[in-house]
């Protein structure tokens, strides 16, 4: 008599393992992994790299120009800054003293960013439809 049971296991096992794998994939490439300022500057020969970089906005630091659409702002750790440039209308949660993670390249003193991450806290509510941000909530016009 053959061994139905061995079998049965051994493809349970097989799924599983295929299972735990796939959602394995799927969480690592989900992740979002960023460095410090401090760190940042902490790397050689980083010119023209791509990094994520994440830390909170310096309260006086921002800067919108909304004729060319520029947003500059430091953002900040325990031990270093870095000035920020971006372009195109920031996201509506963006504040002084936020909680930032920016994707860009480093080049030159300066970090060129193509997207801006807002931390939030549990409580947001979407704005309404149409609304555009607050536009005192960008001090330094």
């Amino acid at each position: 008599m053959r061994h139905p049971t061995r079998s049965l296991i051994i493809g349970a096992l097989v799924i599983f393992a295929a299972l735990g794998f796939v959602i394995y994939q799927g969480l690592a490439s989900n992740l979002v992994y960023y460095i410090t300022p401090s760190e940042l500057l902490a790397k050689k020969d980083i010119n023209g790299q791509s990094f994520r970089l994440g830390g909170q906005v310096k309260p006086g630091s921002v800067h919108w120009n909304v004729q060319t659409a520029k947003l500059s702002f430091i953002i900040r750790d325990p031990k270093a800054a870095i000035a920020v440039v971006s372009r195109g209308q920031p996201p509506q949660l963006f504040r002084q003293g936020a909680g930032v993670v920016v994707e860009g390249t480093y080049s030159h003193g300066s970090f060129v960013a193509t997207a801006l991450m807002i931390k939030h806290g549990a409580n947001y509510v979407a704005p309404k439809p149409g609304s555009t941000p607050n536009p005192d909530t960008f001090e330094g016009n």
